[in-house]
């Protein structure tokens, strides 16, 4: 019985009813997440793959020739999914990963660095802004809002600050 309501589903599915499909679909999620887990690690990957299974199964399923063997078809075509995905994620360089190594701080375990993370926010800002930003007294002045003289005394505490800090050497 339980066999002729799946075929059922299926020669309906294959007619166009897409309630039927779409309970076939239903019927079936669960192995095809499993099968996508085993091929593919990330969550987004494996949605992907039973996204785009899902509606390439829907576009050809009037070529599938043994409604008795839906399932394995349909899994069929989940493994042809996730091997694009996975081949494609082997070629491609996350971006996240190119972002973040061509952003990387190259001073970043420097004595500097720590000598300026521990200044008081607003010397910190305006040496940031002077030294790693590149940008003029004038440009500070207007971006902070306070006035020229006063950039100017504090890059002058925050230099004495960091000279203190990496005992005694010289900053220009």
């Amino acid at each position: 019985m339980f066999r002729l309501k799946k075929l059922d589903l299926v020669y309906k599915a294959k007619k166009g009813n897409g309630k039927a499909f779409t309970k076939l679909i239903d019927e079936n999620l669960k192995s095809m997440y499993r099968v996508g887990k085993e091929i593919l690690k990330e969550e987004d990957d494996i949605e992907d793959a039973i996204q785009n299974t899902i509606l390439k199964a829907y576009s050809n399923i009037k070529s599938l020739k043994n409604d008795e063997l839906f399932k394995t078809w349909l899994i069929k075509i989940l493994i042809n999914e996730c091997n694009k995905i996975y081949n494609f994620n082997k070629k491609c360089i996350s971006l996240d990963k190119v972002v973040e190594e061509q952003y990387k701080d190259k001073y970043e375990d420097f004595d500097l660095k720590i000598a300026v993370d521990s200044l008081p926010e607003d010397l910190k800002l305006v040496i940031t802004l002077f030294y790693f930003e590149d940008l003029r007294i004038s440009e500070i002045s207007d971006i902070i809002g306070i006035p020229e003289g006063t950039v100017k005394s504090r890059l002058s505490r925050a230099k004495s600050k960091i000279a203190e800090s990496m005992n005694g050497k010289e900053i220009v």
